[in-house]
């Protein structure tokens, strides 16, 4: 059925530990949920989620919809639209004013497997229902305490890979955080590390041997110099054979697809926008290169981990908003578990979303008040 209205709910909370990395840092939520309705009362939902900045009031998050989303969609069948290819040119290419480019995409493939009565994996063509999970902490503004804390509740749960944050401007703090984990996560584990692009690429190779020298196996280390620097990043995989170079993140589909063809990648990171990760992917399947999930709102990107070839890896990293949906994705044992749900299988809260979370209006950071409870972390 074609789609008739859409709804915009409004939600802005404090998280319940400080996230961050070598770049950045937040402490509170600033989020929608974006549901679009069709003719047969079937809602698909997104998430539409600034990290930094609090969304305008709701009122004008869909008076902005309205204008600059909403006629490409209304009228039309969500199957017929998530693989629609535009092409276009000068000024017509350009975002959104607001980032609703993932809410809409994950939205309208949630409405289309509803309607085609299939769990999203499998409308994806997934083979199987779940993927390993390794547990990411976010963790570079915590302190050693919160810090052994956290991935120490990480491997009682049986997570058997954990990534971590460096790039701090004094590189012994990293090779302390490296022996903290290794004294808190069982023998043997995968081991990650992320400086988000804190490195220049020579300083990438010689602190990377470093880390080597010191005891260190590494998994992969994720963004480590410039996102663009494809010269230094193939540099970085031919001098580093003893680990993988995971890259991508902070591009878009154009920019992945350019890294690709650069060579300049072991692994390409991708986030959560379903149509974008699905064309990238299956690129990445011909290439012969492995794709790994990174942070996606709520998990929904456990749907397409299990369903692209090359997916070994979801990113997990505890953050509190489970309480946004009825029923959040399964992760037990160190996997995710797509579910069996049509569509994403994620549905808002009516009780504890729209009915005690919601926030129209835009608040100031002292008033958001207690997080809310993160059930996935000991004491929260």
């Amino acid at each position: 059925m074609s789609l008739s209205h859409f709804r915009i709910t409004r939600f802005q909370f404090a998280r319940d530990r400080v996230i961050g990395d070598s770049q950045v840092r937040a402490d509170d939520v600033n989020v929608a949920a974006l549901e679009l309705v069709s003719k047969s009362g079937e809602v698909g939902l997104g998430f539409i989620q600034t990290l930094f900045d609090p969304l305008p009031d709701q009122i004008e998050i869909e008076t902005v919809f309205e204008h600059e989303v909403w006629p490409a969609l209304k009228g039309h069948k969500a199957i017929a639209l998530v693989h629609r290819v535009n092409r276009p040119r000068g000024g017509n290419q350009r975002a959104y004013s607001l980032p609703f480019h993932e809410a809409v995409q994950v939205a309208l493939w949630d409405l289309a497997a509803k309607e085609a009565g299939l769990p999203l994996h499998v409308l994806l063509g997934s083979r199987r229902n779940r993927v390993k999970a390794y547990a990411s902490g976010l963790d570079f503004h915590l302190d050693d305490d919160a810090f052994v804390s956290l991935f120490s509740h990480a491997a009682s749960l049986g997570y058997s890979a954990f990534k971590i944050k460096v790039g701090h401007p004094d590189f012994d703090r990293d090779l302390r955080r490296l022996e903290l984990l290794k004294s808190c996560v069982p023998a043997g584990s995968k081991i990650m590390i992320d400086p988000n692009e804190a490195w220049t690429s020579k300083e990438a190779l010689v602190k990377l041997v470093a880390i080597r020298d010191a005891g260190h196996d590494l998994l992969w280390v994720e963004d480590p110099i410039l996102r663009h620097d494809h010269e230094g990043l193939r540099m970085l995989r031919q001098a580093i054979t003893w680990t993988q170079i995971n890259s991508g993140e902070y591009l878009d589909l154009q920019g992945k697809r350019l890294l690709l063809e650069a060579h300049a990648a072991d692994i390409l990171n991708v986030h959560g926008q379903v149509t974008d990760v699905m064309r990238i992917g299956w690129l990445a399947a011909e290439l012969g290169i492995p794709v790994s999930i990174g942070n996606t709102f709520l998990e929904i990107g456990v749907h397409m981990a299990v369903a692209l070839p090359e997916v070994e890896w979801l990113e997990y990293s505890f953050q509190n908003f489970d309480h946004l949906v009825e029923q959040p994705i399964e992760i037990r044992d160190g996997y995710a578990y797509a579910p069996d749900r049509p569509g994403h299988g994620l549905v808002l809260s009516e009780e504890k979303a729209r009915g005690e979370w919601m926030r129209p209006r835009r608040l100031i950071r002292s008033e958001l008040g207690t997080a809310p409870e993160n059930t996935r972390l000991p004491g929260k």
